[in-house]
């Protein structure tokens, strides 16, 4: 056999193996996502007066888990945290400003933030610049970012556990020790 049949063999290995991943990882998405717009339904009202729940960082954030499980910014606490931490202070801004250039602002100020504390998590930035341009309300944060951060991070770990090809998540934490290269697992 060719160096390149071989190759080709081999990545198509690889996919078949993964497919069970892909399809349940995007059964979770789709769910997940239908939920929220089911959510939007249910809502009704007008645009300026209601809860909005399907935002487009939350499908950010779904894709992360999915694709980017054991990165830093796939992890619960930048998850949950730097998700809500960026939609309050977009929603404490749009007490005062509204319009794209507060939303601006409010982008980098969030993301000042949210590396200066290590929850850096890009939706929470997106997030944040939310609420200054679509008047989302002042429970935004509460009320829908935060339940559905939790349920994403919850869901993802009970999937990792029950789906067998599922990557493991979260990623186990670290401790460091003075002197030493490498972390200790806990």
């Amino acid at each position: 056999m060719t160096r390149k049949r071989l190759l080709v063999k081999r990545a198509m290995e690889h996919w078949r193996s993964d497919s069970q991943i892909s399809i349940a990882a995007m059964i979770w998405f789709l769910m997940m996502l239908g939920f929220l717009a089911a959510l939007d339904f249910l809502a009704g009202g007008t645009q300026l007066h209601r809860t909005i729940w399907l935002v487009p960082p939350f499908a950010a954030t779904l894709s992360i888990l999915i694709l980017l499980p054991t990165a830093s910014i796939a992890q619960p606490i930048a998850v949950v945290a730097g998700s809500t931490l960026g939609a309050f202070l977009g929603s404490a801004a749009a007490l005062a400003v509204h319009g794209p250039w507060f939303a601006v602002v409010m982008a980098a100020v969030t993301l000042l933030i949210l590396s200066a504390l290590r929850i850096y998590h890009p939706p929470g930035v997106a997030l944040s610049m939310y609420p200054l341009l679509l008047h989302s309300g002042t429970m935004f944060p509460l009320g829908v970012v935060l339940p559905f951060t939790l349920v994403a991070v919850c869901s993802a770990a009970v999937l990792s556990r029950v789906v067998k090809s599922w990557p493991r998540y979260p990623r186990p934490l670290k401790l460091s020790w003075p002197g030493t290269e490498h972390g200790k697992s806990v």
